[in-house]
């Protein structure tokens, strides 16, 4: 059984501040208390989040037939339908009542993968979404400074090891339903409980409240709180490699979208390291009486051993 659901205020950072230190401590202490938290003048302005959503609900207001033609088929790039996924593998529910499609890398032969709809069809969604992926990168490489700044090292760190080179970017879109055909169940879930697998996730939404944390998730009942949105932020959470890599420092907390009755758009976009980019504890969060809890093992091999454990494969905020 679960309690009355709160609302949280995470803090809200602005990412131009001058002292880029005091920002740092900002971020720190969001880290280790939520692993949540809203940036603001991120360099993704109003204009581009309206083309992105519009672009979305244009895409999911076509016949069912062609968004399948772009079916994700287990290469975690394209199309899923309502209730193809699941979140929490040991949720009772069919799925999640959302649908998602799924942009990866653009550059590189990982580029490749990438599904799109026929510019005849959507005239040019694919450099909408294209200009928005560079966008958020360029925003979430600039953010994983400052939080290499927030663990005691100098930001030029991630250059200096690599992780600058070519970090993997993924960008999904999600669309949650407002009717499900009269269902009267108030606890339906869009996404069920979960904790994102990589380093950090930048989530862009349309303003329809739904998404909601959960800091203690071993407590019983459950407390789930309430992720207000905020006009022109960002909503930025930790995610379980993140919480690897930090040892534990830094909380990747589990979360969810509860339904309310309105359909809800939203955007997270997922950045990972390389994949050939080795995560081990950092220097700056280990000691000899804190040593570290986890091996180093390659991002790719991480993330492709937690891909393997869910039924279907899919993070969604």
């Amino acid at each position: 059984m679960e309690q009355k659901t709160q609302v949280i205020n995470p803090p809200i950072i602005d990412v131009t501040a001058p002292d880029r230190l005091s920002t740092a401590a900002l971020i720190h202490k969001a880290c280790v208390e939520t692993g949540f938290f809203y940036i603001v003048n991120h360099g993704i302005d109003k204009d581009m989040l309206n083309k992105l959503f519009d672009g979305a609900q244009k895409f999911y207001s076509l016949p069912l037939e062609d968004k399948m033609k772009l079916d994700r088929k287990g290469k975690n790039r394209g199309y899923t339908a309502l209730y193809t996924e699941k979140l929490d593998p040991s949720a009772t529910v069919k799925g999640d009542s959302k649908e998602s499609f799924y942009i990866g890398p653009l550059d590189s032969e990982a580029g490749k993968l990438n599904q799109w709809p026929s510019e005849e069809l959507l005239p040019k969604w694919r450099s909408t979404m294209e200009t928005y992926h560079r966008t958020a990168l360029r925003a979430a490489r600039s953010l994983l400074s400052l939080v290499v700044l927030a663990l005691g090292m100098d930001e030029v760190f991630l250059k200096d090891n690599g992780f600058m080179d070519s970090p993997m970017g993924f960008l999904t879109l999600l669309r949650y339903p407002g009717d499900l055909g009269g269902s009267n169940d108030e606890d339906i879930l869009g996404a069920s409980a979960h904790s994102d697998f990589g380093m950090m996730a930048l989530l862009a939404t349309d303003g329809v409240p739904g998404l909601q944390i959960c800091r203690e998730r071993d407590r019983e009942p459950r407390i789930w709180e309430d992720v207000p949105h905020i006009e022109g932020a960002l909503i930025v959470n930790i995610g379980d490699m993140m919480e690897r890599w930090t040892n534990g420092n830094f909380r990747s907390t589990l979360h969810r979208v509860k339904l309310n009755g309105k359909e809800r758009y939203s955007a997270p976009f997922f950045i990972d390291p390389p994949e050939e980019f080795v995560v081990q504890c950092l220097e700056t969060c280990c000691s000899d009486s804190n040593p570290p809890r986890f091996p180093p093992i390659r991002a790719i091999d991480y993330l492709e051993e937690r891909f393997r454990l869910l039924p279907a494969n899919a993070s969604a905020t």
